[in-house]
């Protein structure tokens, strides 16, 4: 008994090691100043090809306070602009190419105004946009309650899919894509809501095979939201908690390259139904936190418990792991 009990462990310390995902960069906002080294303030206001309002400014409109990011849209003449913001940006810092993207962030409300977290191709000065491809982790515009996900790009001329979820903007919530060779998915708290399909940039999607680099910014009027009004409040600030960059871990040793419905079916979106003996399981949210770790007992695995959403399973025999998503609608 003492010997099971001891290769137990061991092997579930083995599967302690498999991280979905793993931490290569982050900005949590600790300090008392933006960090240089990892980010660049855009400075200007010259309608940014939007006909946006604001003058972006080195100071006085971007903050940090007690480990948050504050970008403040302030109604305040700079030369012919009538506000002023604040915009930052990785660009020659830092870029990324595939991984999991995720920010912590709460919006403001109001006529004209247009926070974002998003992303452009490395390649902008060069080639321009669109050609070089842009992801919106996150737009919200106006008053409303909704947010949007989006990606832009050239084919024969500007090309953009997405799509949107409901929520309280004036919440935290976690605001996140998934972007891979093939597809890039959006989430908002960890519940999916679009899916962009570029396989071998398909309808001239080659753009996201290429690194990006990361944006914030809160911009005032424009081309899609539209300018304030009399009931717009001023000043309006953007609140981010963090800015994290993850890439798959040591996971990627798990093969996953079989087919899903050779691993389990779905049975009334209830329970996992296992297609193949295996020894323990692994249930890991979008954000890699480890929801269950179990011994199997049976070749049916609840889900009855999980809230709607995007979740990884990790199965495990002596032998072999394998990974695999699915969607608890």
């Amino acid at each position: 008994m003492k010997r099971t009990i001891i290769i137990l462990f061991f092997f579930f310390a083995k599967i302690s090691l498999y991280a979905q995902w793993e931490l290569v960069w982050q900005d949590e906002f600790d300090g008392s100043s933006l960090d240089t080294t990892k980010w660049k303030v855009d400075i200007g206001g010259n309608g940014w090809g939007n006909n946006e309002l604001q003058y972006y400014t080195a100071q006085g409109n971007l903050t940090l306070q007690n480990s948050i990011l504050t970008i403040t849209a302030k109604a305040q003449q700079f030369g012919s602009n009538q506000y002023t913001s604040a915009k930052i940006k990785t660009d020659g810092k830092f870029n990324v190419r595939f991984g999991k993207i995720e920010t912590r962030m709460k919006c403001p409300m109001g006529q004209g105004l247009w926070p974002a977290f998003w992303m452009l191709g490395s390649n902008y000065s060069t080639i321009g946009w669109p050609k070089c491809g842009e992801i919106d982790v996150v737009e919200h515009i106006n008053s409303e309650t909704k947010i949007h996900g989006t990606a832009h790009w050239d084919n024969v001329g500007h090309i953009y899919w997405g799509g949107i979820i409901n929520n309280d903007p004036t919440l935290f919530h976690n605001y996140s894509i998934i972007w891979d060779s093939t597809k890039i998915q959006w989430f908002m708290d960890d519940q999916i809501y679009y899916q962009l399909n570029t396989l071998n940039g398909v309808n001239g999607t080659e753009e996201f095979q290429n690194s990006f680099y990361l944006i914030l910014n809160l911009a005032v009027g424009g081309n899609w939201p539209g300018y304030p009004n009399a009931n717009t409040v001023f000043p309006a600030e953007l609140l981010v908690d963090y800015v994290k960059v993850y890439q798959p871990s040591n996971a990627n040793s798990i093969a996953d390259n079989i087919e899903q419905t050779e691993l389990f079916t779905f049975l009334n979106n209830e329970k996992i139904v296992l297609n193949s003996n295996f020894d323990c399981f692994k249930i890991i949210s979008v954000n890699g936190q480890i929801l269950k770790n179990e011994k199997i007992q049976s070749k049916e695995i609840s889900i009855n418990d999980l809230i709607e959403g995007f979740y990884f399973i990790e199965l495990y025999s002596k032998e072999k792991a394998y990974r695999k998503s699915f969607i608890k609608n």
